[in-house]
This record gives structure tokens, sequence and C-alpha cells, in this order.
């Protein structure tokens, strides 16, 4: 719900908010110019798509592992003090990747040592991050805040990208040597300094006096308690075997396939890559403003409505491996992210209304998991394919199999059922 003007007023009065929201402005940009010059310094180091894919799953897999022990650290700890911790630990990372860059010092082993390093942190970062909120704000603002968090993170989607692409093809993409990568170097600095001023907005923030504590509960045990429920609801059930396939056939491939195809392409570079990433991040912001504002816009039930939208992303995907010009690129990929942005904003309110309010963790971390544990996977897999298959059919395969998947799940499962009525 869109907070009233005195809400919003009270919002922004609020010191701890103003901390907080400064310090995720500037971390949530730079970690978007991380993004942009990591698989790019790879492959401009190895050309190789399996070293890539080798990159972002040493990011990802501990990433998901571990996310669940982060939560429970967070819990015996605090919020507060487990997200200084990461901060510290990434500005380190980050100061040694630019450091290496920029003085040519980087192997390809020490970048997979430093890159398991950043995905452990992130396992730990996650779910102290998403904590914070309610330690430091009255739960009358935590609606209004969520929203603003929300926006910012999508802004630094769209941003992040063109800034950090400009940046590499102004100051130096390593195309020409190890010399001329002193713009992905640059990048790797402001990430760590972003960090470093995130971590210094984090101590001006004062939590709020801890209420009881809670009895310390058998973490595996009430982890199969979250699974088991999620299994023995048929509509969760099937919505997250749904989701998984998404994850392994369009988002695993297609974090490593748009940064090769810009890279395979004279007229594409850096700067492309980051004008689509950043369409992807502009759509996405406009598709979730839509569905903020109220606009139902539903084909039939939710579930069918979600269908739908993937039957055209997966159609969208297909010519992208067939692009000479970077704006062709910039058109499809904006026109998924207001896809994917607006049935994004629906699917997390019909799980957070579906899951009873004792599971809603466990099921947000399961959600969590299948995007942050196998869309790495599917990255890796999808780098080894790209030996064997032309990045045209790559795309064309991968948009074809979300249609045939989006299809099959209309056909045989009770997804096209999901409603937007609450269920207790």
């Amino acid at each position: 719900m869109t907070p009233t003007t005195s809400s919003r007023a009270a919002l922004f009065a609020d010191r701890n908010f103003r901390w907080i929201a400064a310090g995720s402005a500037v971390s949530l940009l730079g970690d978007q110019f991380t993004a942009i010059a990591l698989p790019w310094m790879v492959l401009r180091l190895t050309g190789d798509t399996v070293a890539l894919g080798l990159v972002l799953a040493l990011i990802g897999v501990p990433r998901a592992v571990f996310i669940l022990a982060g939560g429970a650290l967070v819990d015996r700890l605090s919020p507060q003090r487990v997200l200084m911790a990461t901060k510290y630990v990434n500005t380190a990372l980050l100061a040694v990747l630019a450091w290496g860059v920029w003085a040519h010092a980087l192997p390809l082993p020490a970048i997979y040592a430093l890159a398991l390093a950043i995905g452990v942190s992130s396992a730990f970062s996650i779910p102290s991050a998403t904590s914070m909120l309610p330690h430091a704000l009255p739960p009358q603002l935590l609606p209004g805040a969520n929203g603003v968090i929300m926006g910012l993170r999508q802004l630094s989607m769209f941003a992040g990208p063109l800034a950090a692409g400009l940046l590499i093809a102004l100051f130096g993409d390593g195309g020409s040597g190890a010399a001329d990568a002193n713009g992905i170097a640059i990048a790797f600095a402001f990430d760590a300094f972003s960090f470093a001023l995130s971590a210094w907005t984090l101590a001006q923030v004062r939590t709020r006096a801890p209420g009881a504590p809670a009895a310390v509960q058998n973490l595996w045990s009430s982890i199969v308690q979250g699974l088991r429920h999620v299994w023995n609801d048929a509509q969760l059930r099937t919505c997250y075997l749904y989701w998984t396939a998404v994850a392994l056939l369009v988002m695993g491939p297609l974090h490593i396939a748009l940064p090769v195809l810009a890279n395979s392409r004279p007229e594409l570079g850096a700067g492309a890559l980051g004008l689509m990433a950043g369409a992807h991040g502009a759509g996405t912001l406009l598709g979730m403003g839509a569905a903020g504002s109220g606009a139902k816009l539903r084909i039939g039930t939710l579930g069918t409505s979600v269908l739908l939208a993937d039957v055209l992303i997966g159609l969208l995907f297909m010519p992208l491996g067939g692009i000479h010009a970077a704006w062709q690129g910039a058109t499809l990929m904006v026109l998924v992210g207001v896809l994917g942005g607006f049935m994004q904003v629906a699917i997390f309110t019909w799980v957070q209304r579906r899951v009873p309010q004792a599971m809603l963790g466990r099921a947000m971390s399961l959600f969590m998991f299948i995007f942050m544990g196998l869309v790495p996977v599917a990255s890796a897999a999808a780098g080894w394919v790209m030996k064997w298959v032309p990045l045209p059919m790559l795309f064309a395969g991968c948009g074809a199999m979300l249609v045939a998947a989006a299809g099959l799940a209309w056909v045989a499962t009770p997804i096209r059922q999901v409603n937007d009525v609450a269920v207790a």
C-alpha cells in the first residue's frame, strides 16, 4: 500500500531511516559496478565462458548454502553487528580486487578465491540487511520503508550498470591487455568505497531495545518443518517447482550469456552490456511501479497471468542472440523487465498471503535459495554448454524452453488456479 503523505513525512523525519536509506543507496549502486566489472574482467582475462561460469558459481553457491546459517547468526547476535562485519570484509575484498587489476597482479586462482570469499560474505550480509529495518524503526513505518528500499534497489539496477559500463569504456576495459584495464580497477575501487561509506552510515543507526530473547530451536528441525509445509501445499509446491525451472532455464543462462554476447560482438562492448542491464533494471522499476499503483491487469487468474507473462518473456529472449546494436538489446530487456517487475510484486504478495506468518521466513528463504543457489549453478552449466552451442541458439533454446515450461504448467498443474484472494 502506498504510504500517505503524513506517513511518508514521518518516515523521512526518522533519523535511523535516513541513515539506512543513504547507506543502502550507496551500497546498492556500488554492487552494480562489481556486477558489471567482474564478469567483464574474467572474459577479458581468459576469454573462457567456463571460467566465467565458475566465478559466478563461486559467488552464488556458498551464498545459498550458508544463507540459513547467516540468518541463525543474525538471530543470535544482531543484524547491525553482522551487517557491519560483512561491510568491513567486503571493503577489504573489493580493495584487493581493485589493487590487483591496477597492478596487473591478479591471477585467475586469486580471482576464484576472492569470488568465493565474496559469496560467503553475502550469505551473512543478506539476512542481516533484510532484518535491519524492524530493529531500527517503529512498526508503523515499516511498509513505507520497505517500499523506499525496494525502489532504491531497482533504481540502482538502472543507473549502476549504465554508469559502470560508461566508466569501464572510458578508462579502459582490458581490450588492449592488462595495461588497459584501469576502468575495471576503478569500478572495483568505487564498490569498496561504497561499502566503507555504508559502514559509516550504519554506525550512526541506533537500534531499538530488543524484546525478550526467543527460545533457541533446533535449526535443522525448523528447516524441515518449513520444507514440509511448502510441499504439503499443492499450489505452493507447484509454484516453487515452476520457479526452479525458470531459474535454471532463463535466469542462469542470462547471467553469463549477456556478458558473452557483448564481448563477442565488436559493435557492442562494455557500454552495450551496461545499457542492456540498465534497461532491464528500468523496465523492472516501471513494472513494479505499475503493480504498486494498484493496477491488477489480470488475464483470468493471477497464475494464468504469470504464465502468459513468462510466455512473452520467452519469446523476447529468442532474438537476443542475434542483435547487432545496443538499442536492440536494450529494447528487448526493458520489455522483459516490465513484465518481470509487474509479476514479481504480485507473486511476493501472494506468497505473503498464502503462507502463515510463522512459516513466512522459511518459505521466503526457500524462494531465495532457488534464485541464489540454482542460478549460479545454471550459469556455470551454460558456460560449459556454450563451448558447443552457438550463442544465438542458446538464447533461442532457453526462450523456447521457458515457453514450453509455461504451457506445460498451465495444462498439467494447478498454477492457473492461483488467484489474488488471501488464504488463511
